[in-house]
């Protein structure tokens, strides 16, 4: 075996608090690889940014509406053998809860209006301008006139919001009650989307018109070109009496 030769030389003494620290030195630079740049979409920036602030407003509305909606089966107290919601007839005042406002700002705003066996949802829609106005009404007529295929959409929204929606005991017995609430909270997410589309492909129409109403036509050319030019080049039929000949014969 080959025995492994030792150093043992002196080494020099070193001072540890002579030791200063140092700059490491960077090897030298490769060349730079392609980098990709992933652009983020404005509209998906805003939607998210626009879900950050109204999750508050839809969780406030999650909470009242779901204790809102222990129902419970109770017949009216007016009428023999009837049962309506005492929401809408309002004949016995104890039967009615004192109504809940959540409002978002001036133009956003719900009405949660409890009673003994059932509840009513009014929602007034955002709308910024007048277009967003005959957006949401355009949108909710168009609704309205199906509610039946809904079941808890009333047909007629209360004075001073844009849809209601009833909620009776029959209604959390049939179905999930989360799931109803899942269905209003969806809703009121869906419906602002729904009008910011439909304003976005409102603009892009009404630009795409202007633009080609605004667009010179050929016949305007044509006609500014011949404004020199004899009326009879220009204008043969209409001046001849062609016109006027081909209606009466």
């Amino acid at each position: 075996m080959q025995a492994l030769a030792c150093d043992h030389s002196p080494r020099p003494h070193i001072n540890p608090h002579s030791i200063t620290s140092t700059k490491a030195v960077s090897p030298a630079r490769t060349p730079s690889t392609p980098t990709t740049t992933i652009q983020v979409d404005t509209r998906v920036s805003n939607t998210l940014a626009m879900s950050q602030s109204l999750r508050p407003y839809l969780q406030a509305v999650r909470s009242s509406l779901t204790a809102a909606l222990c129902l419970s089966n109770f017949a009216s107290q007016t009428a023999e053998r009837h049962n309506v919601p005492e929401v809408e007839s309002r004949t016995s005042p104890e039967a009615l809860l004192t109504p809940l406002t959540i409002a978002r700002n001036e133009n956003e705003r719900v009405l949660i209006e409890p009673s003994i066996n059932s509840v009513r949802i009014s929602i007034k829609i955002k709308q910024a301008d007048e277009i967003e106005s005959i957006l949401v009404h355009k949108f909710t007529r168009f609704l309205n006139q199906r509610a039946e295929s809904f079941f808890i959409l009333r047909r007629k929204p209360i004075k001073g919001y844009d849809i209601s929606f009833l909620l009776t005991h029959v209604h959390t017995e049939e179905m999930l009650k989360h799931k109803l609430v899942d269905f209003i909270i969806e809703f009121m997410e869906e419906v602002d989307k729904e009008i910011s589309e439909m304003k976005l492909f409102l603009n892009a129409r009404a630009r795409f018109v202007a633009e080609s109403f605004l667009t010179p036509k050929r016949w305007f050319s044509a006609l500014r070109w011949g404004f020199g030019r004899e009326r009879n080049e220009l204008f043969p039929r209409f001046i001849n009496g062609s016109i006027i000949d081909h209606h009466i014969t």
